[in-house]
């Protein structure tokens, strides 16, 4: 593996990612190496919990939009229109990795440091418990163009207004607010992120693993019977639509023309925040 590798201690398996000088975008190698992680913890008799971490200043910050964007532009010179079918089997390879830490029988954890973004928020708002470091943020920048959430998690985690609230302006948000507003369950001092989450992945797999699998199934039964399998397929089509607005293929030419730096800067300026806080 090279996008994921893992370690075990006390019942404990870390899943961790370690793309660091690509700031843990997504790829198909690391959905492809993250779902065997999880499912081989998930199998194994002695892994009580799953503790997600990444490696480097970002735990995601969302898919590597330099692949991405060009597979779009490839598909626009093709000639054939855009086929919704076909793109909603593509994306949803990688949604049912993100969702097999929704869906493994054992609780999982995520620690998550510096940017967790875009689509690196579809990935980790599926896990059980998110803990981060205060210089953690989190947000969905492709609200504002080009995208919608895939897992559909934020209103399950947040409530309706919350939700909109941030979905419907695309806004960063710190670790410390996110935690207030109940996105993730806790924000620690980034230099105990790793001792604080290892130590509640340890207590947590004191408890038989048969237990803990019982407890996880009934506490999720509550967001399946509101809906999540439907909101997702809605979430992850919507993505696709998104991608194929008016605007969001003017997003891609501008990729193309500009980089895709400049692209998103173009976007967020407006805003001030992500990589152009300080820039407005």
């Amino acid at each position: 593996m090279t996008a994921v590798r893992t370690e075990t201690a006390a019942g404990v398996r870390s899943i961790i990612l370690c793309r660091a000088d690509e700031y843990n975008t997504i790829t198909p190698e690391l959905r492809d190496e993250l779902a065997a992680a999880i499912d081989e913890a998930d199998n194994d008799p002695d892994v009580h919990v799953m503790l997600l971490r990444a490696d480097g200043p970002a735990f995601c910050a969302g898919y590597g939009l330099d692949w991405s964007t060009q597979m779009q532009a490839a598909e626009s010179e093709s000639d054939r229109v855009w086929d919704s079918v076909a793109d909603m089997r593509v994306l949803s390879t990688f949604i049912d990795v993100y969702m097999k830490l929704w869906y493994a029988s054992k609780p999982t954890i995520a620690a998550v440091n510096g940017w967790c973004i875009a689509g690196g928020t579809d990935m980790v708002l599926c896990a059980d418990i998110v803990v981060a470091g205060e210089g953690a943020s989190f947000g969905y920048p492709p609200a504002r163009v080009w995208g919608t959430p895939t897992t559909a998690m934020w209103v399950y985690r947040l409530g309706f207004e919350k939700a909109k609230r941030y979905l419907l302006t695309g806004d960063e948000i710190p670790a410390p607010k996110a935690a207030e507003i109940g996105l993730i369950l806790e924000c620690v001092p980034d230099d105990q992120l790793a001792d604080h989450a290892m130590a509640l992945a340890k207590r947590m797999a004191q408890v038989p693993v048969n237990q803990l699998r019982m407890l996880k199934l009934l506490c999720n039964q509550t967001a399946e019977n509101m809906g999540l399998s439907s909101s997702r397929t809605l979430g992850t089509l919507l993505d696709g639509v998104a991608r194929h607005t008016q605007e969001g293929r003017d997003f891609v030419a501008r990729s193309a023309q500009a980089g895709i730096r400049q692209a998103v800067r173009e976007r967020d300026d407006p805003f001030g925040d992500y990589g152009s806080r300080g820039r407005s």
